[in-house]
């Protein structure tokens, strides 16, 4: 928000104080001030002159010799080259010894043998911004309003002289995104009174009721609470009087012409956006404000079509869109040099949904920016009669009697009770009670004592601070008005709980230090997603349904991933596009899941982790040749994950899951005791979303992390060293290609029970000489007895029941 220091005396006096000094006492009191601009760019002895004759140059025919009355008590000679200058002009003058931006310092001096008593000016040439001026005045001389006296400072005359301040405000001050609302708060800090604008001097009307010639309604209730309009006839667009010119260039805004330069400057100066309609423009002389139908399109101001969606506010005649509400109106209403009746509109439209649509349709204003903020309900009136005052005065207008408005909703009054215990309590403070009642006139915030309570106030928070709905937002209001700086400090007092992390967050932590110990590297991605991913890649979750966003920030993270994959799949090829072919990462972060197309619950959260290795597995080195990555080493990095949180067995069963190859691939299920839970997935990604991503092999992990921490045994377990000799046999079976090797290595250890140390595989074979679809499975068991040492004959008669086992259970045969 920019705020002139010349137009903010108009509502506060500010004498006494410079632009700078604001600055500073806004910025200690909480609104920061960014910077003070000087409008002034080095401007001096510059005034209002009358060209009174042009003739032409008698040695150059792109000059003009002008005789200008600049209020010197003489006539003034100036050569001048601008293509439109012209007798009868008031323009600016630089007399002899002026300066303007730049270092340029005018002089006398002759052109083509013709003395110039100084120089006619541009816009450009005063240090205007000159993209803020009308378009018909950016180029050539800057030609000045008939009404402006001769010899005037042009300091004076364009408002230059003015200081502007740049506030950054924070979203909840939305009340300073006016020029009332910061005279507020300059008047709070400085103890001076408000000097408010009688909204209705000079408004014009006819003997005609309004409601004749216009009816208001508003089909979309929940998005609309007030509408209110006037209509005014008569109107003749022109330009508006420089002084509105002046401050709307002040505050960035271009002028256009007197309709649109009102609505905008009482936009500036209530916070309130207006709009006007061309009154004969409108079908059947009605306004409604309902949703926008499947299909329906506008072209608005800028001659661009949009397709509206159903959601989006608009304001109809009835039969066809003529805005959108709140974000900008249609091309088929626009006031132009022909209107003669305005339809003049102030309303208060939904926050939220005016900042969706703005979103969506990329159109963002300096109204739809107040509209996303909510305006003040009280202003809308104000507003709309302000504004046709002033263009009952500077267009001509006549406004038809009363308004037209339709109201859904009114606003309840906030009172929030506020003693002064509390105040001191959260401040460390001893305030008495008359310096909080100081502190709330200040604000003109009205007050009564409670009669129920000692040393304690009810305070009607007024309209304008939409921001104020608690007792601790008061109190924030009582410290920076009281002073940051004369705020004690004091030491914290009560209870306090020391901090630690908990079981999850333990895990967490512990699992990425093991992680980056394995080599791999750990990324956060975004937990926004394209729909197009879920779609190419579902992850474990195929029955959820996407979740998309209210507001998103682009299309491409316009819904919440159900699965970390896609994310680790787009590092991956980001790595490979610059040349890093060779990629391990893991991500630990949630994943959001529902079942419901319309949500009336929040999604179901799952932490998740996710792991990717591609490429080789160690760099090139002279010792020996790189390895290609494989499903083996991302098995094992797993199982150094389930052996550090002590999960003594998981199973590993083929799985052909949609975006994984259909036999590279596996379910993880662990065994506990609580029985056997689902975990996740880890494979091989299909060849033809490798061959998409321009990927070489690719191998993918992702598991449930709580299912994990779940079945995570932390504890630590002491064994005293084995005192007695184990006894080792081997085993080759002959089994049909589908057996799970797994399922092998179960039925062993069943069979075999306590005696059984450990179980390996250590070949697998495959051949012409097993047969077809058969595969020979190596296998090396360790028996030993904590507590004696075994005989050959129980390890022969153990390990026989063992063959025999298999043999019945999956027709093995051994292998001779």
């Amino acid at each position: 928000m920019k705020v002139s220091y010349q137009w903010l005396s108009d509502y506060v006096d500010v004498s006494g104080f410079s632009a700078a000094d604001l600055a500073e006492k806004l910025t200690r009191s909480g609104i920061e001030v960014d910077t003070v601009e000087d409008r002034n760019k080095g401007v001096e002895k510059v005034v209002a002159g009358y060209v009174k004759s042009k003739e032409k140059h008698p040695d150059a025919d792109k000059l003009n010799v002008c005789i200008v009355d600049a209020g010197q008590g003489e006539d003034l000679q100036i050569v001048c080259g601008a293509k439109n200058v012209a007798a009868g002009q008031k323009v600016p003058v630089a007399l002899v010894g002026a300066k303007l931006p730049d270092g340029l310092q005018i002089k006398r001096a002759k052109l083509r043998g013709v003395e110039s008593q100084g120089m006619i000016c541009s816009a450009k040439e005063l240090g205007l911004n000159d993209r803020l001026l009308p378009k018909e005045i950016q180029e050539g001389i800057l030609v000045l309003p008939e009404d402006v006296q001769v010899g005037e400072s042009i300091l004076d005359v364009l408002a230059i002289g003015d200081r502007v301040l740049e506030l950054d405000l924070t979203p909840n001050r939305s009340d300073a995104l006016s020029m009332l609302g910061t005279a507020y708060e300059i008047a709070a800090i400085l103890g001076r009174e408000v000097k408010l604008p009688s909204p209705e001097e000079g408004l014009v009307s006819s003997s005609e009721p309004a409601v004749d010639r216009l009816s208001v309604s508003i089909t979309a209730q929940e998005q609309c609470t007030h509408y209110a309009s006037r209509v005014i006839e008569n109107v003749q667009i022109g330009p508006a009087p420089l002084w509105i010119q002046n401050r709307l260039m002040a505050a960035g805004i271009r002028p256009i012409n007197n309709i649109v330069d009102i609505t905008n400057y009482v936009m500036l100066e209530y916070g309130q956006p207006l709009h006007a309609f061309d009154a004969d423009r409108l079908e059947g002389g009605r306004i409604d404000v309902r949703l926008a139908n499947e299909g329906e399109t506008i072209v608005t101001l800028d001659d661009v079509e949009r397709k509206l969606e159903p959601h989006m506010l608009l304001v109809t005649d009835g039969a066809k869109p003529i805005a959108i509400a709140g974000v900008m109106g249609g091309a088929n209403s626009e006031v132009t040099a022909g209107t003669k009746r305005i339809v003049l509109e102030s309303a208060k439209f939904s926050g939220s949904s005016v900042r969706r649509t703005s979103r969506q349709l990329g159109l963002r204003s300096e109204a739809s920016l107040r509209f996303e903020k909510e305006v003040n309900p009280e202003a809308v009136i104000d507003a709309l009669n302000r504004a046709a005052s002033l263009i009952c005065r500077y267009a001509g207008g006549r406004s038809a009697e009363g308004i037209v408005e339709a109201v859904t909703a009114g606003r309840e009054p906030v009172d929030i009770r506020l003693t002064l215990a509390k105040v001191n309590g959260y401040l460390g403070t001893e305030l008495a009670l008359d310096e909080v009642k100081a502190i709330l006139d200040r604000l003109h915030f009205t007050y009564g004592e409670a009669s129920d309570a000692e040393e304690a106030l009810d305070v009607r928070v007024p309209s304008r601070r939409g921001d104020i709905t608690r007792s601790v937002d008061l109190i924030e209001e009582i410290a920076r008005l009281h002073g940051y700086d004369k705020i004690p400090t004091t030491l914290m007092t009560g209870i306090t709980t020391p901090g630690s992390l908990t079981r999850g967050q333990q895990i967490r932590r512990s699992l990425r230090t093991l992680l980056t110990g394995s080599g791999l590297h750990e990324v956060i991605s975004y937990s926004f997603t394209h729909p197009g991913q879920i779609a190419a890649f579902p992850g474990a979750y195929t029955d959820s349904l996407p979740v998309k966003l209210a507001m998103p920030m682009s299309e491409e993270r316009s819904t919440l991933r159900t699965s970390l994959i896609p994310h680790l799949l787009e590092t991956a090829v980001y790595n490979r596009n610059r040349s890093n072919e060779d990629v391990a990462v893991f991500e630990i972060g949630k994943v959001f899941l529902t079942k419901e197309e319309q949500l009336t619950k929040l999604p179901e959260e799952k932490m998740m982790l996710g792991m990717l290795l591609t490429g080789s597995k160690q760099p090139i080195h002279w010792t020996g040749k790189p390895a290609k990555a494989d499903f083996y080493d991302l098995k094992g990095v797993f199982e150094k994950v389930t052996s550090f949180l002590g999960i003594q067995e998981v199973r590993y069963e083929a799985s052909q899951p949609e975006g994984f190859h259909p036999g590279r691939t596996a379910d993880i299920t662990l065994i506990t005791k609580d029985g056997e839970k689902w975990a996740g997935r880890i494979g091989q990604l299909h060849p033809e979303l490798q061959r998409e991503h321009d990927l070489e092999e690719t191998y993918l992990l992702e598991v449930e992390l709580d299912t994990l921490a779940g079945a995570a045994d932390l504890a630590i377990d002491y064994a005293s060293l084995p005192r007695y000799p184990a006894m080792t046999r081997d085993i080759a079976v002959v089994v049909r290609q589908e057996t799970p090797v797994g399922a092998l290595q179960a039925k062993v250890r069943e069979v075999a029970g306590s005696l059984l140390e450990s179980i390996q595989v250590f070949d697998i074979y495959t051949g012409e000489r097993l047969g077809a679809g058969r595969k020979s499975a190596a296998l090396s068991l360790v028996y030993r007895h904590p507590e004696r040492t075994l005989t050959d004959e129980e390890v022969t008669e153990l390990h026989g029941k063992v063959v025999t086992a298999l043999e019945q259970t999956f027709e093995a045969e051994l292998r001779k």
